[in-house]
């Protein structure tokens, strides 16, 4: 990836997704790479760290998931709104080269198949734990987080530092119809009152 590429400890992964931003996802499966986007993904638990995302059945990349059993979700950036929109927008089964086309780029870290979209602000490997009562119920996929990465200019030391970062790294919240949010400025009250 890049030297702003940085692991996130497990026990802080879940502070990645807390704040509610528009994610992608992204799996393989025999050879075939796919992302699309999601705004109904959240952190389900500590420890060990867990997520859930729905999938809808005709998604390709929920057949990707259920194939290998892994996903990533990766939060994108306010200057990957475009991108964004057309990953969850575009099917693969209409259009093979939809990434190409999209101009999305995947990187790998050793170990684990499931690509990376470059560019995102972090990262969470999910190893899916199979509920087949919920997926095929409520398209509800929980994923075991695995390893998780973040990009050091926005989150450093277990916290979002978006008040101190170039406003496109802002994570996006989807509302409808190509409509974004991205997130505002810091608001920190007393802890101890």
């Amino acid at each position: 990836m890049h030297s702003h590429f940085q692991p996130v400890d497990l026990k802080k992964a879940y502070r990645l997704l807390n704040h509610g931003p528009t994610v992608l996802v992204s799996a393989s499966h025999d050879g075939v790479d796919n992302v699309m986007a999601a705004a109904w993904a959240c952190a389900l638990d500590f420890d060990p760290p867990k997520v859930t995302v729905v999938l809808d059945k005709i998604a390709r990349t929920r057949q990707l998931v259920e194939g290998s059993g892994y996903f990533v979700i990766q939060v994108p950036t306010a200057a990957q709104a475009q991108l964004t929109h057309q990953v969850g927008t575009r099917s693969l089964f209409d259009q093979p080269d939809k990434l190409a086309s999209i101009g999305v780029q995947l990187a790998r870290v050793e170990g684990y198949t499931a690509p990376l979209v470059q560019g995102c602000s972090a990262w969470l490997m999910c190893r899916v734990i199979d509920e087949p009562h919920n997926q095929h119920t409520y398209d509800l996929f929980i994923g075991e987080v695995v390893a998780a990465w973040a990009d050091d200019r926005v989150f450093r030391d277990g916290h979002w530092a978006y008040e101190n970062a170039d406003p496109q790294w802002r994570s996006l919240h989807y509302v409808a119809g190509g409509h974004f949010y991205a997130i505002g400025e810091a608001v920190v009250v007393d802890s101890q009152g």
